[in-house]
């Protein structure tokens, strides 16, 4: 080989292993979504309901991982610490992303720790009781407990969670006192209150709602002011007798804080993409939640802004602490 064949050479191998040490474009690998709370709840219905559509936008598939506990910190704390690479997706609450971290200043991640990418969902919660108990209003309601204050137990789905803070605010506007049993997950909480274990809950639609429909529970009233075009047949607490009272839920898509725009712009087409097809609407509709998407990573972060507040201001005001 002359000296410029041997030139040649080496600066094709140079070119080669410079291109061979290329990062592989995103996504070329199964992405992690990962939910907060036990399997057949809200959140992992949602989770589920999507993913399909979600890995096939990507190119890639989408596998739901449960990482319940801890009011759904375990999951927040563990994206948060993941690599920002796209990989590992997290499907969050309010709980998470606000309510948990102005309850316990000790744990071990914080709301700036992930970055919004957007909202997905929103619907009200339902308040259902079991059978069992005879009330049939909010009105029955509210004079069972104050006749026998702390005796009436609610589920939820953790300390913090939007069905906890939907009890807490029920009571402040109330004054029924009832006693407060935390679960790792809306389908557990709701599973007690079929059992007899507890006797309420202000659960989300989806782990609410297909028990009401078999009979196994009792919805009495949705927890937004007015009637939800998502659940027409419950009234509104307005007409359930306390027209202070409007709570609206909603789950969104969040990834580790130091993840490239790139990433997180393919994330969002993607997780639009998804949430606009029809079988995937029509799933969550059926459940009573409807798609709600925002118009930009950025817009849902300034959504956050607002949002994080009210909850903040409901935690302080409802008086409520870990337990």
């Amino acid at each position: 080989m002359n000296k410029m064949s041997w030139i040649l050479a080496l600066g094709l191998g140079a070119i080669a292993g410079s291109s061979s040490a290329q990062p592989a474009p995103y996504p070329s690998k199964p992405i992690r979504l990962v939910v907060g709370f036990a399997p057949a709840g809200a959140a992992d219905y949602v989770a589920r309901a999507m993913s399909d559509a979600f890995g096939k936008a990507l190119g890639q598939t989408v596998v739901v991982d449960n990482k319940p506990g801890n009011g759904s910190s375990v999951a927040a704390d563990l994206v948060a610490k993941a690599p920002a690479d796209g990989y590992t997706v997290l499907i969050a609450s309010p709980s998470s992303i606000s309510v948990n971290p102005a309850l316990n200043p000790k744990l071990g991640y914080k709301p700036s720790d992930l970055l919004a990418v957007t909202k997905i969902t929103t619907s009200p919660l339902v308040l259902a009781v079991n059978p069992n108990t005879g009330i049939r209003s909010v009105a029955d309601l509210v004079a069972a407990a104050k006749k026998d204050p702390g005796k009436l137990n609610y589920s939820t789905s953790g300390n913090g969670s939007a069905p906890h803070l939907g009890a807490a605010l029920f009571s402040l506007l109330s004054g029924a006192e009832m006693t407060h049993v935390p679960y790792r997950g809306g389908a557990p909480a709701v599973q007690s209150v079929m059992a007899g274990d507890t006797q309420l809950t202000f659960g989300t639609s989806p782990s609410v709602l297909p028990q009401a429909n078999g009979g196994k529970l009792r919805a009495i009233a949705v927890s937004t002011r007015e009637r939800s075009p998502l659940v027409p047949d419950l009234p509104g607490m307005k007409e359930a007798g306390l027209p202070d009272y409007n709570l609206e839920f909603w789950y969104g898509v969040f990834v580790p804080a130091a993840t490239p725009p790139a990433v997180v712009k393919k994330l969002f087409d993607a997780a639009t993409a998804a949430m606009q097809q029809p079988s995937v609407k029509a799933a969550l509709a059926r459940e009573g939640t409807e798609v709600s998407l925002s118009g930009s990573p950025e817009q849902f972060a300034s959504f956050l802004v607002d949002d994080g507040k009210f909850w903040v201001n409901l935690v302080k005001s409802a008086n409520v602490k870990v337990e």
